[in-house]
Parts: C-alpha cells; structure tokens; sequence
C-alpha cells in the first residue's frame, strides 16, 4: 500500500519491524527502551526518541511518506513534515481486532477521516488475519497495544470467565486493521 519512495518517517514506531522491513527510514517513539530494540534489530534506520504527539523533530518537508501504525496521529506535524505530494498512512486497529480476547471493539474511521480532513484520502482497506497464540503471545499482544483490558488488570477472553493466565489453551485469535492512504497536496499551511 505504500509508494516507492525515498523518505519514510514512522511515527510511533514502537521496536521498528515495519519500518525494519521496509530497509531504511526513520523511527519515532516515545519509548527509549523500544528505540533502543529498534536500533540493535534494525541499524539501517534512525531512530529517535520523542513525543510525537507533540513535536516531530525534523525539518519541514523532510519526508514522501509518514506511517502511523497504530500510533500517534497528529495532523499538523505530520503535515508539516510531509513533502507536497507525499503520503500518509494510517493504520487503525479495526472493530474485530482482537474481538476473541477483549470482545468487539468501535469503529474509529470516521474520527480519523475527520482528524486528517485536510488530506484527500485515496484509499481504504481492512487486512484481516487469524493467528493460534499461547498463553504467553496473548499476554504479550494485549501489553503491546494501548487499548483496555476490558475493565480490569488481568485480560479476560471475551465470552469467557477464564482469564489470560498459565491454563489459557492455545486460541485462534483475529489481528485486523483498517488501512487509510491519504494523500498530500498544494503547500503547507
């Protein structure tokens, strides 16, 4: 979904695997321990430390595409930092993402085309796979997202009484995702 391009910054990158996979670019995350797994797992890459909720800290114009991976959505920074005519692409978790263990979740598109407004969206896509996960990869998958743990400190499958713990039997798990491909056009305001 994403263009040949030259310049990619992603923002909220987390430990970097889709930047990483990408080969080159430059990581965002509020997180010196990720950053510090992103640059060990991925050297071809820069990676700073910073609340991109806040500030970018690169120059205007520096980048043909911004990556938000279930991450930080700020309009006027990324703005800012795109180059005219580059893109954006937004990654939401989708309402069935993890619908088996925290039960169905909202649909955030709309708040997101309302966000980025001044972008022209030009495409939209849901990916959606199914994964078997152990006690342990549905522990680690619920930590590594921002979203509740329905209401309490021990994740509990949804229509279940049974909590996420050491008897969790392995379980066919949905991972899905609304794409948002924007594009940038005229100069930056």
């Amino acid at each position: 979904m994403i263009p040949e391009v030259q310049d990619v910054l992603d923002a909220g990158s987390g430990e970097g695997y889709y930047l990483g996979s990408l080969g080159r670019g430059c990581g965002v995350d509020i997180s010196t321990a990720v950053i510090e797994l992103a640059a060990r797992r991925y050297p071809q890459c820069e990676w700073i430390v910073a609340n991109a909720d806040r500030f970018i800290p690169y120059a205007d114009s520096s980048f043909d595409v911004v990556m938000s991976i279930t991450g930080r959505m700020n309009a006027s920074e990324f703005r800012r930092v795109l180059r005219d005519g580059g893109s954006l692409l937004i990654a939401l978790a989708a309402p069935d993402d993890l619908i088996e263990l925290r039960g169905r979740g909202r649909d955030r598109v709309s708040r997101t085309l309302e966000t980025f407004r001044d972008f022209e969206l030009i495409k939209r896509d849901r990916v959606t796979t199914v994964a078997e996960l152990n006690a342990q990869d549905a522990k680690d998958i619920l930590r590594a997202t921002y979203r509740p743990t329905c209401g309490t400190d021990t994740p509990v499958c949804a229509g279940t009484d049974k909590s996420v713990g050491a008897t969790f039997p392995p379980q066919r798990v949905t991972l899905s995702l609304d794409l948002l491909l924007f594009r940038i056009s005229g100069s930056a305001g």
